[in-house]
């Protein structure tokens, strides 16, 4: 980080308790911290966060051994203070209390009711502390009759539409319902969080003065996260069906095997079209009737397919990147992730951060893609060990060192 850089983050003046585990609650809180807000995550005194254990991979040192720091964890922890706390004593629910009272934020991800029986809920931390900003996020919310239940990602991926709409169509090879790669629901529950929170931030600052109650569903992110395709259905009635990587609403749009590998190809207009037909060598295919317009192209894709894929396969990939972007139609490579950190662009844009470790000198990380012109993200720490910040967050709600060694003594801390 440049000598430049501003110390106060855009959120510096906010600050947040994190009672999350695993990845949406924590990728909100990460996203808060990203911006300058200070965050305590408060674990379980020797086990910690369920994500620390999910793997692989693990974090490999500077020798190249494994260590125990998984990447799950890592990706959405950074510039965190990690405070152990049993929630389940008198004393350690005293201290989240202690910490709910100065902060701004308080983010939590437990099952329905959990926290009211440790004294925690929303109604007892909001009467101590009426500006906080309380937000729950659970698999389906506070209401309905799944609200009990527990749920992973792929839950909800199923749930929510997503993997109905994702993968070949039935009859093809390989076809039926796929799960998306990434942790599609967590990830939209956490972003969905970060922008209510801020929201509710806002409106305490600048309205009312006082906070609010958040209550947040991966079910219900996952359900709004259909957006166009989900409107689709709803103003047509029709069903969407997989299709792979084809778009249904243009064509040529998917993916073509080159001579060297695959490119990703997106046609979005006609002149598009006619350029593409131009350096393809087939300059007639803009004229034909079965081609002239993207509903006549769509209906005949097939055809268009069977024209276009011995071309594609003549040449490697990087000829037609070149030519597509000379020409302006958009086109790209479909990247394995060692090039996509390779690629020029990522580089460029400095998607990569690197930070030192305990256990590695420079560790990488992905870097937030928010750019700020007079608070940019600052990334001032990387994703805690277990506890590390125990005596520093107690000593400041406090505690002396006499009553942390008390606490320690009884497995509180």
């Amino acid at each position: 980080m440049s000598d430049q850089t501003p110390r106060g983050g855009a959120l510096s003046h906010i600050r947040v308790l994190d009672l999350s585990r695993v990845f949406a609650g924590p990728w909100a809180g990460q996203m808060l911290a990203d911006l300058g807000a200070e965050v305590v995550k408060v674990e379980r005194p020797g086990d910690g966060d369920d994500a620390r254990r999910l793997g692989p991979p693990f974090l490999r040192d500077d020798e190249g051994r494994p260590t125990r720091e998984s990447g799950f964890f890592m990706s959405a922890n950074r510039n965190k203070k990690s405070l152990t706390v049993d929630l389940s004593k008198p004393e350690g629910q005293e201290i989240v209390r202690a910490l709910a009272r100065r902060s701004d934020v308080l983010i939590e991800n437990y099952k329905v009711g959990d926290l009211a029986r440790h004294g925690l809920d929303e109604a007892r931390l909001r009467a101590e502390n009426p500006r906080l900003v309380y937000c729950s996020i659970t698999g389906f919310g506070q209401t309905g009759p799944y609200r009990a239940r527990a749920g992973y990602d792929s839950i909800f991926q199923g749930m929510g539409g997503l993997m109905a709409i994702t993968g070949h169509a039935d009859d093809t090879p390989g076809g039926g319902p796929q799960k998306v790669g990434l942790i599609v629901s967590d990830l939209m529950a956490g972003m969905y969080a970060s922008v209510a929170i801020l929201a509710a931030l806002e409106h305490r600052d600048a309205v009312s003065g006082r906070g609010q109650y958040i209550d947040l569903a991966l079910l219900d992110s996952q359900v709004a996260a259909l957006s166009h395709v989900g409107m689709g259905h709803l103003v047509s009635g029709d069903p969407l069906a997989r299709c792979g990587t084809l778009s249904p609403t243009a064509a040529p749009s998917q993916m073509f095997r080159c001579a060297d590998g695959p490119i990703m190809l997106v046609v979005g207009n006609n002149a598009q079209f006619a350029r593409l037909a131009a350096l393809t060598g087939l300059p007639d295919l803009a004229q034909d009737g079965r081609f002239r317009t993207n509903l006549a192209r769509i209906g005949h894709r097939a055809e268009l397919n069977a024209l276009l894929d011995p071309v594609f396969a003549s040449r490697p990939k990087q000829h037609w990147i070149d030519a597509f972007a000379a020409a302006g139609i958009p086109c790209g490579p479909v990247n394995e992730l060692p090039e996509v950190f390779a690629d020029p662009q990522v580089r460029d844009r400095g998607m990569v951060v690197h930070l030192p470790h305990p256990q590695r000198a420079q560790m990488p990380m992905l870097a937030n893609p928010i750019r700020l012109s007079d608070t940019p993200v600052q990334y001032r720490s990387v994703p805690p060990a277990l506890g590390a910040h125990t005596d520093e967050v107690l000593a400041e709600i406090g505690y002396d060192e006499a009553a942390r060694a008390a606490l320690r003594e009884r497995g509180i801390v």
